[in-house]
Protein backbone atom coordinates (compact mmCIF):
# COMPACT_ATOMS: atom_id res chain seq x y z
CA UNK A 1 0.00 0.00 0.00
CA UNK A 2 1.20 3.49 -0.75
CA UNK A 3 1.54 5.72 2.24
CA UNK A 4 -0.67 8.98 2.21
CA UNK A 5 1.52 12.35 1.53
CA UNK A 6 1.58 14.54 4.65
CA UNK A 7 0.09 18.17 4.05
CA UNK A 8 2.20 20.74 6.29
CA UNK A 9 0.41 23.99 6.91
CA UNK A 10 1.64 27.50 6.43
CA UNK A 11 2.03 27.89 9.81
CA UNK A 12 4.39 25.18 10.25
CA UNK A 13 6.42 25.80 7.04
CA UNK A 14 6.62 29.45 8.56
CA UNK A 15 8.25 28.19 12.15
CA UNK A 16 10.49 25.78 10.21
CA UNK A 17 12.01 27.97 7.92
CA UNK A 18 13.73 30.94 10.07
CA UNK A 19 14.71 27.85 12.17
CA UNK A 20 17.16 26.67 8.62
CA UNK A 21 17.87 30.15 8.01
CA UNK A 22 19.42 30.68 11.56
CA UNK A 23 22.07 27.73 11.44
CA UNK A 24 22.02 26.75 14.86
CA UNK A 25 21.07 23.32 14.50
CA UNK A 26 21.94 21.17 10.94
CA UNK A 27 19.75 20.51 7.99
CA UNK A 28 19.71 16.88 9.37
CA UNK A 29 18.92 17.32 12.78
CA UNK A 30 15.89 19.70 12.30
CA UNK A 31 14.82 16.94 10.05
CA UNK A 32 14.54 14.46 12.78
CA UNK A 33 13.69 17.02 15.09
CA UNK A 34 10.51 18.03 12.78
CA UNK A 35 10.04 14.69 11.05
CA UNK A 36 10.35 16.12 7.78
CA UNK A 37 12.58 15.41 5.16
CA UNK A 38 16.24 17.59 4.47
CA UNK A 39 15.26 18.39 0.53
CA UNK A 40 11.58 20.26 2.27
CA UNK A 41 13.99 22.17 4.74
CA UNK A 42 16.03 23.15 1.95
CA UNK A 43 12.91 24.16 -0.03
CA UNK A 44 11.30 26.23 2.72
CA UNK A 45 14.88 27.77 3.61
CA UNK A 46 15.39 28.90 -0.05
CA UNK A 47 12.41 30.27 -0.31
CA UNK A 48 12.46 32.39 2.20
CA UNK A 49 15.89 33.78 0.95
CA UNK A 50 14.62 34.67 -2.06
CA UNK A 51 11.16 36.15 -0.96
CA UNK A 52 12.38 38.03 2.03
CA UNK A 53 13.38 41.40 -0.40
CA UNK A 54 9.62 41.13 -1.64
CA UNK A 55 8.69 41.70 1.79
CA UNK A 56 10.48 44.69 2.43
CA UNK A 57 10.82 46.22 -0.93
CA UNK A 58 8.81 49.83 -2.18
CA UNK A 59 7.10 47.78 -4.74
CA UNK A 60 5.10 45.44 -2.56
CA UNK A 61 1.81 45.25 -3.66
CA UNK A 62 0.23 44.79 -0.66
CA UNK A 63 1.21 48.52 0.17
CA UNK A 64 0.38 49.90 -3.33
CA UNK A 65 -3.18 48.72 -2.75
CA UNK A 66 -3.25 50.44 0.91
CA UNK A 67 -2.15 53.83 -0.41
CA UNK A 68 -4.71 53.46 -3.39
CA UNK A 69 -7.50 52.88 -0.79
CA UNK A 70 -5.93 55.70 0.74
CA UNK A 71 -5.83 58.04 -1.96
CA UNK A 72 -9.56 56.93 -2.81
CA UNK A 73 -10.65 58.36 0.25
CA UNK A 74 -9.55 61.57 0.04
Amino acid sequence: MSKKRTQYSSEFKAKLAPVAVRGDETIPQLAARYNVHPTQINSRKRQLIEQAAELFSKDNTVSNKERHTTDDLH
